[in-house]
């Protein structure tokens, strides 16, 4: 009965939060896109249209962030490689968007993107084909990263590697993949990455209307993701989740096939950083294999871990706050960036193992308080 009561305790608090986030996002959603279209360029509520590129871009974060979430916060899984799902969306997107510029290119072949052209190659390469189509392009958003999730998954979870090793395995899959990116006979253009996009759909990538499109876009799939990811982990599937999580040794004697759960909800994961992926590249103009850097990936964690893990809001929380302090720390002090994420890092683990999050926990303040009154004794 006490388990019962829990259970229903539980699932009220998720579909409490759950609104009061909905309400947030739409509500700052909706004011940015209004102040920016409607609110004339001298008035102080005026949001300008690098606020809402800004803003999007956070938001395409946070979905990463919740991805990550879905499997470290709930399962225990700690994905160093999420930054590799969330390039692959980008490049799906960029070549999309690399087969729209058609003859406006610097060199105006009606085919050939502007690399290739440079690099003397003489046709499309076969891997190519098809991202004319916007419905192919988001088909493969879709596939390419899952499929690599499956197979990462299924080898990885089917031999029970689990804890450091496998973070280290997925770290290492993302630094080969960033490798195979930056040579230019693997066709993605090289170094550089795909840039130079003119349109979207027939809409002009420029034009104010089409960046608030693309914000907006990105508030219904965060609020689409978040959603789908408490519907998933308030079913019977997710608690068995859980239960991996807090003991996989018992939940795998009882009968339950503990692998295929953990491959199941890492593609699942993995499909959300495409998604956030392919959001991001038009919105930022640019793709390359940068993203694929392995401290991408890490940072990814440190987002999940200040705003407060197994929250899902927690972890939206946390990629918007330390982005924004990312965007204003880097202006002022670019060299003392990273250390100032260590820290923030460092000091959220050992004070506040819950999270900014926590900080609305009574729990944890007297924990915190506890264990400096210990100190100072």
């Amino acid at each position: 009965m006490m388990h019962h009561n829990r259970e229903v305790a539980r699932g009220d608090n998720f579909q409490k939060n759950g609104r009061i986030f909905l309400i947030v996002l739409f509500g700052v959603t909706i004011y940015a896109s209004f102040c920016n279209l409607l609110v004339p360029d001298d008035s102080i509520f005026h949001v300008s249209t690098y606020t809402i590129t800004l803003l999007g871009k956070y938001l395409c974060f946070a979905l990463l962030a919740l991805s990550v979430d879905v499997v470290w916060g709930y399962c225990g899984i700690l994905s160093l490689g999420h930054g590799a799902f969330f390039a692959l969306g980008g490049y799906t997107m960029g070549m999309y968007l690399m087969r729209q510029i058609g003859e406006r290119g610097v060199y105006g072949h009606p085919i050939l993107p502007d690399f290739m052209v440079f690099l003397n190659w003489k046709e499309l390469p076969w891997f190519w084909y098809g991202f004319d189509s916007f419905g192919f392009a988001m088909l493969m958003t879709l596939v390419v990263p899952s499929v690599l999730a499956f197979v990462f998954g299924w080898l990885a979870f089917r031999s029970r590697v689990t804890g450091v090793y496998l973070s280290i395995i997925t770290q290492a899959m993302t630094y080969a993949l960033m490798l195979a990116f930056f040579r230019n006979e693997m066709g993605f253009g090289g170094n550089n990455g795909l840039t130079d996009f003119k349109d979207i759909l027939g809409f002009d990538l420029q034009s104010d209307k089409t960046r608030v499109a693309l914000f907006c876009l990105s508030a219904v799939a965060l609020a689409m993701a978040y959603l789908l990811s408490q519907l998933i982990l308030q079913s019977r599937y997710g608690r068995v989740v859980l239960a991996i999580r807090d003991a996989e040794p018992r939940t795998r004697s009882i009968g339950f096939k503990t692998e295929n759960y953990k491959v199941s909800l890492f593609v699942y994961s993995a499909a959300l950083a495409a998604i956030a992926g392919a959001l991001y590249v038009p919105q930022v103009g640019i793709i390359n294999p940068g993203e694929f850097s392995p401290l991408n990936s890490i940072e990814i964690v440190v987002w999940v871990s200040v705003g407060g893990r197994a929250t899902l809001y927690g972890a939206v929380a946390g990629a918007v706050l330390v982005n924004y302090a990312k965007t204003k720390f880097t202006a002022e002090f670019p060299d003392e960036w990273l250390f100032a994420l260590g820290a923030l890092f460092v000091g959220t683990t050992v004070l506040l193992p819950k999270g900014l999050r926590g900080l609305f926990d009574g729990k944890q303040w007297r924990n915190l308080r506890r264990g400096v009154e210990k100190k100072i004794t």
